[in-house]
């Protein structure tokens, strides 16, 4: 097998492509190939500049068929978090049939709860290209779903999943995000005129968790029950995208339930805050996990878990290139796939030629 770099693609320069790109820069075995981008104001912009680093030789394209042609391993696919994140099925299909893997941070976590029709068109597209396809992200993709599987080997008799985010976006500076996508500072009419298709985009996501850890488990699911509530500034305060004025919608909790048997066996409950401080019920900012079994196992923290959430979604996708790149074709989830492991940095790195020789299949 070639010791060379495997060649990856950064699909969109968000916050999260952009980091993605820092950490590929970052890998002795990787090698940024291309970016693209949606900005047409960042056509022809140097990759490197467009992460916050030096110049290194890689213009930004917004013409997919620059990504199609080019000689990759993979594709890191970072659309966006918005929308059903199948309704672009058919480029995702195009990537993987020209020959490159990828790796999607949106979606594509465990496509078969979406049925077999979707299924069929990946893999047909898998096995064209001789590639994989990997979902990642952070919740979902590893919050609600690897991580409850990664507990539930410490328990048997397992009775009943349970995962809980709640998330404070008080600091959050994206306008986009915070208004537009989850909705705070909106209207109550607004929110719930809006509410229809954003309750169709989350129980996608969310199906896809649920699906993935009955899988695992070894679980039937009949339906997914689906769940929100939401509640209103009592006052006018200012976040760091903007303000929320009194009466405008300033938390939301979303309940998804796997439903076994006319009863819930895997539950995964978002929570999202405006600000913790306006909005105190529901619980402190956080996350847990509770396995019930025989032990029963919990695992929670406080909203400091991470430091950051885009670079670990970011460092998710990143970490998981060498293992996808070297998968048998097809989808491949969690329950396919070896452990997906971080690296140490450059400099305590251990010297060994052949922990990642592989170029994988281009």
């Amino acid at each position: 097998m070639s010791a060379r770099p495997l060649r990856v693609v950064q699909w969109a320069t968000g916050a999260l492509g952009r980091s993605v790109i820092r950490g590929v820069l970052d890998r002795p075995d990787l090698e940024l190939a291309g970016v693209l981008v949606y900005d047409r104001a960042k056509v022809g912009m140097d990759a490197g500049e467009l992460a916050g680093r030096g110049p290194i030789g890689v213009p930004a394209t917004a013409d997919p068929r620059d990504v199609l042609d080019l000689d990759a391993d993979c594709v890191v696919y970072a659309p966006g978090p918005a929308g059903d994140p199948f309704s672009d099925v058919d480029t995702v299909c195009a990537l993987l049939a020209s020959g490159k893997n990828v790796i999607a941070t949106h979606g594509y976590i465990y496509p078969h709860a979406h049925g077999p029709g979707i299924v069929e068109e990946l893999e047909d597209a898998c096995k064209r290209g001789g590639t994989s396809l990997h979902g990642t992200g952070a919740n979902p993709g590893f919050l609600s779903d690897v991580m409850p599987l990664t507990l539930s080997r410490l328990s048997r008799g397992i009775t009943h999943v349970y995962a809980r985010e709640c998330v404070d976006f008080s600091g959050h500076p994206s306008r986009r995000m915070v208004r537009h996508i989850v909705g705070f500072g909106k209207t109550e009419e607004a929110y719930l005129r809006a509410m229809r298709p954003t309750r169709g985009a989350m129980q996608v996501l969310a199906a896809e968790s649920l699906h993935l850890v009955a899988a695992g488990l070894g679980l039937e699911v009949d339906e997914i029950d689906t769940d929100v509530d939401y509640r209103l500034a009592t006052a006018d305060f200012t976040i760091a995208a903007g303000p929320v004025a009194r009466g405008t919608v300033a938390a939301a909790r979303w309940t998804f339930s796997a439903m076994t048997g006319g009863r819930p066996s895997i539950t995964v409950e978002q929570i999202h805050k405006a600000d913790a401080a306006q909005v105190p019920e529901w619980g402190r900012p956080g996350y847990a996990v509770r396995v019930h079994g025989r032990p029963s196992i919990t695992l929670s923290t406080d909203e400091d878990w991470v430091s950051n959430g885009i670079s670990a979604a970011a460092a998710h996708a990143v970490n998981a290139v060498p293992v996808v790149c070297a998968a048998e074709p097809g989808i491949r989830t969690y329950l396919d796939l070896p452990p997906v492991l971080g690296r140490v940095s450059g400099r305590h790195a251990r010297r060994d030629p052949a922990a990642h020789d592989g170029a994988g299949r281009g």
